[in-house]
């Protein structure tokens, strides 16, 4: 089967930002392939396109397995013939102050949000190239600031940034973008997976609810970026702020920071 529509290619669908951008581009006419582990909630997300009037095929896909994102390629060239435009999406978050930290937990940190998100990006460029496509990173305002007791993911968030940074060189002359796209704080799952993984839909989120950002308005700011092809995003009005203090006023992001971990012990 061949489309001549655009191809997204959506990896870490199943919930928060990655389902809804694949809801707005299905609606927009764009045929949307998505991919998680959970596969239960990617059909349901499929039917949901669908009969919204979009097309849209689930595909299984772990990021931290090589074969799994080689064989969730294939399966959608296969399906709709080529990719031109894949979101890096999936990631996660391992919470815990860094002197409690394991091996494991920072081995699981950065296996999932930064070597899944390269290998992603590794497979995919050769179909990319071919549509002169655009390749989206999915990063965190996380890479800018101090982040007490969530060390480990901005550590990986940071990498996201620079991996971006790296590829707007790589990629001249391919004909293929890449956007790196740091979102503030978005109405997400991210803090109801724990450190092994495991979903807690009971789990308290950690984040200021008051600066949080309905995931509807954050995803509709990044797909306009994406359609700008613009190198760098930072989404909601708060990431920005932050972003600018902590490059420019470190020290004052530094003591801010240090005010919220108190409010985050309280809550723990």
């Amino acid at each position: 089967m061949k489309t001549s529509k655009q191809v997204v290619w959506i990896t870490g669908a199943s919930s928060g930002i990655g389902r809804e951008m694949a809801l707005q581009y299905g609606a927009k006419n764009y045929a949307v392939a998505v991919s998680a582990r959970r596969m239960d909630l990617l059909d349901a997300l499929v039917k949901e396109i669908v009969k919204q009037g979009g097309d849209a095929f689930a595909v299984f896909c772990d990021v931290t397995d090589e074969s799994s994102i080689q064989r969730a390629i294939s399966q959608i060239v296969d399906q709709y013939g080529k990719i031109d435009i894949a979101v890096a999406n999936a990631g996660g978050g391992v919470i815990e102050f860094l002197e409690n930290l394991s091996r494991e937990e920072w081995t699981r940190q950065l296996a999932i949000n930064v070597i899944g998100l390269a290998m992603t990006v590794k497979y995919v460029l050769p179909e990319l190239k071919k549509t002169k496509g655009r390749l989206v990173l999915i990063g965190s305002i996380a890479a800018y600031i101090p982040n007490p007791y969530l060390s480990a993911y901005g550590a990986s968030k940071a990498a996201v940034h620079n991996i971006g940074e790296s590829l707007q060189v790589e990629l001249l002359g391919t004909g293929v973008t890449c956007t790196t796209i740091h979102p503030g704080f978005v109405d997400s799952n991210i803090t109801r997976v724990d450190n092994k993984g495991h979903f807690n839909p009971n789990a308290k989120d950690p984040r200021p609810s008051n600066l949080m950002w309905p995931t509807d308005k954050a995803v509709k700011d990044m797909i306009r970026a994406i359609d700008k092809r613009k190198k760098l995003a930072v989404i909601t009005g708060h990431g920005k702020v932050f972003v600018f203090l902590g490059r420019f006023f470190p020290r004052l992001a530094r003591v801010m920071m240090a005010k919220q971990i108190k409010e985050i012990s309280k809550s723990l």
